[in-house]
């Protein structure tokens, strides 16, 4: 398997994720403003009042988890997988004596083929450590040295 071929694939198993994230927070947004119209149908007064509050509130967090998750798939859309990086950056997949990361967004572990990628923001903990590190380079995480093996 070419590593080329490994980030292209990745970066697919991501956008879907956040394809994932962004539907479910849209369904969620319809689902809350339905429920507070039906509410306000059926109820009457403070309850009423107060249904269509939380229907409010649930719509508000909804909305900020879509648009959260739709700004992450711009800023996946940035990446272009033809460029080659000298130390690590946004859109690096980094092998390490610690593990495989691929610096993106936050979007937890994907297994490939068996290896266990962490997808990491630049933000992150071990994100800020790598930043601009090089080939070669170690890093100090959790009290531990690491390497940097392979930028691609």
């Amino acid at each position: 398997m070419s590593l080329p071929l490994m980030k292209s694939e990745l970066l697919e198993r991501i956008k879907v994720l956040i394809e994932k994230r962004m539907n479910t927070s849209w369904e969620a947004m319809e689902a809350a403003k339905n429920s507070a119209n039906e509410e306000g149908k059926s109820s009457a007064g403070d309850k009423y009042e107060t249904a269509r509050a939380m229907g409010q509130l649930d719509r508000e967090m909804n909305g900020r988890m879509y648009e959260q998750a739709r700004q992450e798939r711009l800023l996946l859309d940035k990446i272009n997988l033809k460029d080659t990086f000298n130390q690590i950056a946004f859109g690096a997949l980094v092998e390490t004596s610690m593990g495989d990361f691929f610096v993106t967004i936050g979007a937890g572990i994907i297994d490939y083929k068996g290896k266990n990628i962490m997808i990491i923001s630049p933000q992150s903990p071990i994100g800020q450590v790598l930043m601009k590190k090089h080939i070669n380079e170690s890093f100090e995480f959790r009290g531990k040295t690491h390497q940097i093996l392979s930028i691609i």
